[in-house]
C-alpha cells in the first residue's frame, strides 16, 4: 500500500488554513451579526437565568458558550474569545506541522460547533456542515500527539474517509442538479443564468456571462460529467486514473473560485481532493515516477477516460456543426436518468465497502508483521482498531444522509443505523449534499435594495452594502475566502418573501436606531445617513442584468441594469410599536443584560483587538493573516 504520510500532512495544514479562514470571517462579523445590538443576538439563544445543571444544558444546546459566567464573560466576550481561540489554533497549524495533532484538531471542531450552534440563519451553509464533518475527521486522521511524523497502520484507513466524504460530496451536488428536475440544468442553460445569479460574483463572471452560448453549454456540459461520472474513479485501482481525477475536480474549483466568491468553500473541497494523491507525487527525484508510470497504466488510464468521453458524446448527443461549434443536448430523459440511479447508488455503497475492506484487510495485515516484540506495537495496534471501528461506524451512518438522493432506498436502511443517526444528526458527523434549489425562470436576478428616507412621502436613499449588487457602477468584488453572511442572506431573502426572512424586521429596527455595529457590516463611507438614522425604512424589490457586451461598456462604468419590480418590505417608522413588541417577545430586543461582566483584563484586551481589526477591510483582513503566517513558514 502506498504511503501517505506527507499527503496526510498536507491536507492537514490545509485544514488549518481553511479553519483559520473561517474563524476570521466569522470574527469580523460577530458584533453585527450576534453581539448584544446585533441582528440576531447569540444571547437570545441562551437561558443563563435558568438554574439547571451545566450538564442539563449542554444536552439541550451543546456549546462553551455555557462556560461565560464562568469567566467572568458576557455572551459576545465569549462570543469573541471563542473565535480569537479558533484563529489561534489553526494558525499554530498552519505555521507548524507540530501542532497538526488530535488534540489541537479536538479544540478546532468544538470551537466550531459552539459557534455554529448560535449561528443561527446565518451559519446554515452547506460548507459549515461539511467544515464540521471533515474537522471532525481530522481528529483521527492527526496523530494522537507529535511523535516525529511517523507513518502508522491507520492512516490509510482514516484518510480514505476523506476520499469518501469527497465522493458523496461530488457526486451528490452533481447528480442533486438533475434530481431537483431544474430546466436550466435540463436544458443545459444553466451557466447562461448562473454567473448572473451567484449571490457575489466576481468580476471575471461577468465576462464568462458573455461568452458564446455553445462554450457555455459545452461547459455545463464538462461540469455534468466532472460532478457524476468522474467520480467513481476516485477508488479506481490505478493510480494515474485517481491523479488525473485529482486534477480535474481542482480545475473545475478554480474556475469557481476566478468567477465567484463562495468563501472558503471551494478552497475547502480542494483540500479533500489531496485524498486522491499519495506520497510518491512529493518526491524529489522524479525519474523514478517516469519509471513507475509503466505503459500499461498510461494505456489503462487512456482507455478509462476514453470510454468517458465517449459516455459523454452518447448521453449529450456531442455534434460540431459548420461553423466549428460545438452543440450539445442531453439524450437521456428524467425517468431514465431516476431509474439508472436507482442502480448507480447502490453500485456506489458497494464499492465503498469493498475499497474500505481491502483497505482494512492490508492495514491489519501490516499490523501483524510490525512492530514486533515492542511496547509501540501495543499502542499502535489499539489505536488503528480503534480509528479502523470508528471509521467503519462513519461509514455506516454517512450512507443515511447519501441515499437521501433516492429517498425510495430509505426503508431499506436498517432501523438501529437509523435511530443512531438521528441521534447525532445535530453534531453534523455525516451530512447531506444532494439538495438543490432550482434556479428560477426569472428576468434577471432578484435583488433586495433597502431605502430609508426622513419622510413617508420621501424622497428616499439606499443603503449600500459592501459585496452584493446594490450600485450598478460598483466593481465586482474578490472577497473569498470571507463570507459576507449579511449580503449573502440577502441575496437568498430576495427568492423568498419577506415573511420568510424575519431577521429582516431587527436588521430594520437596528438601521433605524443606527446601531454602529450593525452599520459596520455595510458599506458606512456610502451612507446616505451617517449623520442620523431615517425615521423610516422600506425595501424594494429589483431584477438585475449585466450589461449587454457591446460598445457601451467601454463608455461606461456600469456592470448592471436594473429595474424595479415591487415593494419587498413594508415602510417601517422608527417607533414602531408592533415591531418593537415583535422584537421584544423573540428577544432580541433585551434591555436588561443577561450576565454581568467581572473579568475586566480579559474584556480590555478583547476590546483592543476588537478596535485593531475593525480599521481593516474584511477581505484584507484575513490576506494580511496568510501573508504573516507564510512569512513565519518562510523565515
Amino acid at each position: 500500500m502506498l504511503p501517505v504520510r506527507y499527503t496526510r500532512n498536507l491536507f492537514l495544514r490545509g485544514i488549518c488554513i481553511i479553519y483559520l479562514n473561517a474563524f476570521l470571517s466569522f470574527y469580523v462579523q460577530i458584533p453585527g451579526l450576534y453581539g448584544d445590538n446585533g441582528i440576531l443576538p447569540a444571547r437570545a439563544q441562551l437561558d443563563f437565568e435558568n438554574h439547571a445543571s451545566l450538564e442539563k444544558k449542554f444536552s439541550q444546546k451543546p456549546t462553551l458558550l455555557w462556560f461565560a459566567p464562568y469567566l467572568g464573560l458576557n455572551v459576545e466576550y465569549m462570543i469573541n474569545l471563542l473565535s480569537l481561540l479558533g484563529v489561534a489554533f489553526a494558525f499554530l497549524g498552519f505555521v507548524s506541522q507540530r501542532f497538526c495533532i488530535s488534540p489541537v484538531f479536538i479544540a478546532l471542531w468544538s470551537l466550531y460547533y459552539s459557534l455554529h450552534q448560535i449561528g443561527q440563519v446565518f451559519m446554515k451553509f452547506p460548507w459549515d456542515f461539511l467544515l464540521l464533518e471533515t474537522g471532525f475527521l481530522c481528529i483521527f486522521i492527526a496523530q494522537p500527539l507529535y511523535s516525529h511524523n511517523r507513518n502508522t497502520p491507520s492512516d490509510n484507513v482514516t484518510f480514505w474517509s476523506v476520499r469518501w466524504l469527497l465522493f458523496r460530496l461530488i457526486f451528490s451536488t452533481g447528480a442533486g442538479k438533475l434530481i431537483s428536475q431544474c430546466p436550466t440544468w435540463w436544458k443545459l442553460n444553466a451557466l447562461s443564468v448562473y454567473f448572473e445569479s451567484q449571490c457575489i460574483p466576481t468580476a471575471l463572471a461577468w465576462y464568462a456571462h458573455h461568452l458564446p452560448v455553445w462554450i457555455l453549454r459545452f461547459t455545463t456540459v464538462l461540469t455534468n460529467v466532472i460532478e457524476i461520472a468522474i467520480p467513481f474513479l476516485f477508488f479506481f485501482p490505478n493510480r494515474l486514473v485517481r491523479i488525473t481525477a485529482f486534477y480535474l475536480q481542482v480545475i473545475l474549483q478554480i474556475f469557481i473560485i476566478a468567477t465567484g466568491n463562495y468563501n472558503f468553500y471551494n478552497f475547502l473541497i480542494i483540500c479533500l481532493c489531496i485524498s486522491l494523491l499519495d506520497d510518491r507525487i512529493f518526491y524529489s527525484k522524479k525519474q523514478k515516477n517516469v519509471r513507475n508510470i509503466n505503459k500499461i497504466s498510461i494505456l489503462l488510464c487512456f482507455i478509462v477516460y476514453a470510454g468517458i468521453l465517449y459516455g459523454m458524446y452518447k448521453y449529450y448527443n456531442i455534434r460540431i456543426t459548420n461553423n466549428w461549434t460545438i452543440q450539445t443536448d442531453i439524450a437521456f430523459t428524467q425517468k431514465q436518468f431516476n431509474i439508472a440511479l436507482s442502480y448507480i447508488i447502490p453500485m456506489s455503497i458497494y464499492m465503498g465497502i469493498t475499497s474500505l475492506g481491502y483497505i482494512i484487510i492490508t492495514t491489519m495485515k501490516d499490523l501483524v508483521i510490525s512492530n514486533k516484540g515492542t511496547q509501540r506495537k501495543a499502542f499502535v495496534n489499539f489505536v488503528t482498531i480503534l480509528y479502523t471501528a470508528v471509521i467503519c461506524l462513519i461509514f455506516t451512518l454517512s450512507i443515511v444522509p447519501y441515499v437521501t438522493l433516492n429517498p425510495s432506498y430509505n426503508p431499506t436502511i436498517p432501523s438501529q443505523i437509523q435511530k443512531l443517526y438521528k441521534y447525532v444528526e445535530h453534531l453534523h458527523l455525516v451530512n447531506s449534499y444532494g439538495s438543490y434549489r432550482p434556479m428560477k425562470d426569472i428576468s434577471g436576478r432578484p435583488e433586495i435594495i433597502i431605502e430609508g428616507s426622513n419622510n413617508s412621502d420621501g424622497p428616499w436613499k439606499e443603503y449600500e452594502f459592501l459585496y452584493k449588487p446594490g450600485n450598478v457602477n460598483n466593481l465586482l468584488p474578490f472577497v473569498a475566502p470571507h463570507q459576507p453572511r449579511l449580503d449573502w442572506q440577502m441575496c437568498l431573502a430576495a427568492s423568498s418573501r419577506y415573511e420568510q426572512n424575519l431577521w429582516l424586521k431587527s436588521l430594520t429596527y437596528r438601521l433605524l436606531n443606527g446601531q454602529p455595529e450593525t452599520l459596520a457590516l455595510i458599506n458606512k463611507v456610502e451612507n446616505p445617513f451617517n449623520a442620523k438614522p431615517p425615521k423610516y425604512i422600506r425595501a424594494s424589490l429589483y431584477h438585475y442584468h449585466y450589461v449587454p457586451w457591446n460598445n457601451t461598456k467601454s463608455n461606461t462604468q456600469a456592470w448592471w441594469t436594473r429595474e424595479k419590480v415591487e415593494t419587498y418590505m413594508p415602510m417601517y417608522k422608527r417607533d414602531d410599536l408592533s415591531l418593537i413588541e415583535y422584537l421584544s417577545k423573540i428577544k432580541l430586543i433585551q434591555e436588561k443584560p443577561t450576565l454581568k461582566i467581572t473579568n475586566l483584563i480579559a474584556t480590555s484586551t478583547l476590546d483592543t483587538i476588537r478596535r485593531l481589526v475593525s480599521n481593516v477591510e474584511a477581505s484584507l483582513f484575513l490576506w494580511g493573516v496568510h501573508t504573516a503566517g507564510w512569512g513565519i513558514i518562510l523565515l
